[in-house]
């Protein structure tokens, strides 16, 4: 998203500091309810120095976010580029888990927040990634229980991601268990093959 922001700064150790106090208090009180100044006095600087690198907060928001849309399109093309719907599923399904298992606080603000979800429609590169990845889940021609079935896993990575009952399973054992639901959820079993079907 680096073109689409505006930002006029280099990327640098003072921005990442910003950054991961915003999604800190994001998680804790919600975009609305974080104030510039509040993400200044985390990282112990002024608000000058937040302005520094963001014009805006909508600005500091996108460029929180940014990263991580960015690691997802990364998902997205290298799916798009496998042959054959079961192979761009796959890899779509386990890339976009390890990228929400590895920002766990910072995917569910983005996937719940509302004022997030507003900026959709300033940044439109936010609504496109949903979009592509909804199309390549479902496959052409997809069906209504198709259609169903892929939003129900899209919005329902948020869930063990950010729910306190799921805190104790490990990374690890979490991607796979995503992953494994993900792939029944979206790929069609393949029949066992007899002794009589041709090779």
């Amino acid at each position: 998203m680096t073109t689409t922001v505006g930002e006029t700064r280099p990327a640098g150790p003072g921005r990442q500091r910003l950054h991961e106090a915003a999604v800190r208090l994001f998680a804790e009180h919600g975009v609305s309810g974080t104030s510039l100044q509040m993400i200044a006095d985390a990282v112990g600087v002024t608000k000058a120095a937040v302005y520094y690198h963001y014009r805006t907060k909508d600005e500091l928001v996108v460029g929180v976010v940014a990263p991580f849309i960015d690691r997802v399109f990364a998902v997205l093309e290298s799916a798009e580029a496998r042959r054959g719907h079961r192979a761009r599923v796959e890899t779509l399904v386990d890339g976009l888990v390890d990228v929400v298992v590895d920002a766990r606080r910072l995917y569910v603000v983005a996937a719940v927040d509302p004022v997030i979800a507003h900026l959709h429609a300033a940044y439109p590169r936010m609504a496109e990634l949903g979009d592509r990845m909804q199309q390549l889940l479902a496959g052409p021609g997809a069906d209504a229980e198709r259609r169903v079935a892929v939003v129900l896993f899209l919005s329902g990575l948020v869930g063990p991601i950010g729910d306190p009952t799921c805190r104790d399973v490990p990374d690890e054992e979490l991607r796979r268990m995503l992953s494994d639901i993900g792939r029944r959820l979206l790929l069609p079993r393949r029949r066992p093959r007899r002794v009589s079907d041709p090779a």
